[in-house]
């Protein structure tokens, strides 16, 4: 139970203790034998208010003790590549605290834009580290706030079961298939990885003139599972989520430099409470084990993953 609802829950109870008084003392007022005020019996029940409102008034100082201080809400601009982490996450925060967290998603590039532009966000969750970077130079966010949460790792995904065996990546990339689906390199961090990969696999050349391009990941792999494109590199978190039938193939790690995913705090949260408690949430074991789960490195376990 959230901290609100115990504040509730004690409320009524105080509520409660004072209706119970009121009620016994004003029949103990009223009800004498001789119809008039029995004041005989009105010390006992003094006593017994008393007693009653002194319980009354400790559970109302207990539950304003339990009350958040500041509950607010928080805005959270997400890379695509995170955003069904990101939902895991912001179940788990608002599971935890009273504060309340606003998803919007988009490729790095274009949440960094509209940051630029005047956008109302509070926290940037980029798919990579030069738009944080860039944020904390011109001022739009906090430079002492900057950390990496997630190290984003890529995968070779198809919508059919059967595309993908255990050949070699430079195989199946020389199989017959008519599109290549990345995200675009210009504005996805993860768009830029793949085609570093593919260069280093020496097939960019080869499939230069079949590959198609999505505004980000999401799309990139949207394009893939409808058939549009046949193959495509893609986000390993989304791999691992997609629940029907397809194939993959986890990228070396070799082949790419790391994606190393930066949050920053923005501007206009300077004083958001609530966009303070995410960053530190994001910063435990708890959150840690989420980000994990979905196919991603956090930075002290880099390391001991392939």
């Amino acid at each position: 139970m959230k901290k609100s609802g115990c504040l509730l829950f004690l409320m009524v109870g105080v509520v409660s203790a004072f209706a119970q008084t009121a009620a016994t003392v004003s029949g103990r007022v009223t009800n004498s034998p001789s119809g008039e005020c029995d004041f005989s019996t009105d010390i006992a029940s003094r006593n017994s208010w008393l007693m009653r409102f002194s319980v009354a008034f400790a559970l109302l100082l207990t539950g304003a003790a339990l009350a958040p201080v500041h509950a607010e809400e928080l805005t959270v601009a997400v890379a695509t590549n995170f955003l069904i982490p990101s939902r895991a996450l912001e179940s788990e925060f608002e599971a935890s605290s009273d504060h309340q967290v606003v998803l919007t998603s988009g490729a790095t590039g274009q949440l960094y834009a509209q940051i630029v532009n005047g956008a109302p966000y509070d926290i940037l969750l980029a798919a990579d580290q030069d738009r944080p970077r860039l944020l904390a130079e011109t001022g739009l966010g906090d430079p002492s706030s900057v950390f990496t949460y997630a190290i984003g790792r890529l995968a070779l995904w198809s919508g059919d079961p059967e595309r993908i065996g255990e050949e070699s990546l430079e195989s199946l990339l020389e199989n017959e298939f008519r599109w290549f689906a990345i995200a675009e390199p210009a504005v996805a961090p993860y768009g830029a990885a793949a085609e570093q990969a593919l260069e280093n696999l020496g097939a960019w050349q080869l499939l230069e003139s079949r590959i198609v391009r999505g505004q980000n990941v999401a799309q990139t792999f949207a394009m893939i599972e409808t058939g549009n494109a046949q193959l495509g590199l893609v986000a390993l978190s989304q791999a691992l989520v997609y629940e029907g039938a397809a194939s993959y193939r986890v990228v070396p790690r070799e082949l790419y430099s790391p994606i190393r995913q930066d949050v920053i705090l923005l501007q206009r949260a300077a004083e958001n409470s609530a966009a303070h408690a995410f960053l530190e949430f994001l910063k435990t074991p708890e959150a840690a084990q989420i980000i994990q789960r979905y196919g991603y490195l956090v930075p002290s376990v880099e390391s001991t993953r392939e």
